[in-house]
């Protein structure tokens, strides 16, 4: 594993010259000399990473999972996500093309993005889940990145901090709103997604999970779509207007609902069978969504 804890470091590893500035550093992706290691490299940096590139005949691994950078895609990594990475075919030249921004967390500090940046969810998305981009967004992101690059080249002076922050958060916004439009315009991909969280869903609340393991989780959806769970919920909360937990809570209490009206069961009963240890917290959750207890809930029935 190598850990990188300052950008000077990983220019060093890249054979590239020092950055301009000891906290951030814009990389024309072409001039990125091509390594002459082939193996995958397991690597964590203690700074952010903002991409827009086309790459070759290189892959990328995000955890366990291999990644493509053959179209033109937008992706960010905040700081201490371990990566590999590695060319994977010998004979052919690495073709790349585009930009990366490193930043460390420190740049943003006694600036309003340091409260703010860690709000944008696809900093916990995971690679495979980058942003397309259009021609015209790209466009769009990279006359961000050309002033980016201006300030970061010119001398510095008590204005570049703030215009440069003022630029980054121009392209954090764009990017969160092409991620919603990336939502949308993939619909049938996405409303299978939707399909498939619904039936593990009905299929986890009808087999006997529930008892032994408790509710569903958001991570445990995610990971049965190969998900990332901060991806999920994003996207169902565009597509249905709801987060992931609150779908597992509206299973739930149709569950429960259908449970309390069908059977001679006790609302303690109910509750185990739906996998909580204790009644109480059943009903007080019964309650704040129906806005009935299940005693009430069940009465309307008699």
């Amino acid at each position: 594993m190598k850990h990188f804890k300052a950008i000077e470091e990983f220019h060093r590893y890249l054979n590239l010259p020092a950055p301009h500035h000891p906290l951030i550093s814009v990389l024309d992706v072409a001039a990125v000399p091509q390594p002459d290691r082939y193996e995958l490299v397991n690597m964590v940096m203690d700074f952010y990473s903002i991409s827009v590139k086309r790459m070759s005949n290189v892959t990328l691994k995000y955890g366990q999972h291999p990644f493509d950078f053959n179209d033109g895609i937008m992706s960010f990594m905040s700081p201490n996500q371990v990566f590999s990475i590695g060319a994977y075919d010998v004979g052919k030249k690495i073709e790349k093309s585009g930009w990366v921004i490193y930043i460390h967390p420190d740049f943003f500090w006694n600036t309003p993005l340091a409260k703010t940046i860690s709000q944008y969810d696809f900093w916990d998305y995971s690679l495979k889940e980058a942003l397309f981009l259009s021609e015209k967004e790209e466009t769009i992101i990279n006359k961000i990145i050309q002033n980016i690059l201006q300030e970061y080249e010119a001398n510095i002076d008590k204005f570049s901090k703030r215009i440069i922050v003022s630029h980054i958060e121009a392209l954090l916004n764009y990017a969160d709103r092409y991620y919603h439009r990336q939502f949308i315009t993939r619909e049938k991909t996405n409303h299978q997604v939707l399909e498939r969280v619904e039936k593990l869903l009905t299929d986890y609340f009808n087999g006997e999970d529930l008892i032994s393991k408790g509710l569903p989780t958001v991570a445990y959806l995610a990971g049965q779509l190969n998900l990332s769970p901060k991806y999920l919920s994003s996207l169902l909360k565009v597509l249905t207007g709801k987060s992931t937990q609150q779908h597992i809570h509206d299973k739930l209490i149709r569950k429960a609902k259908e449970k309390l009206s069908t059977t001679n069961l006790s609302v303690s009963e109910i509750a185990y069978e739906l996998g909580f240890e204790h009644s109480p917290s059943f009903s007080k959750l019964f309650k704040a969504k129906t806005r009935q207890s299940p005693v009430e809930f069940r009465a309307t029935f008699n």
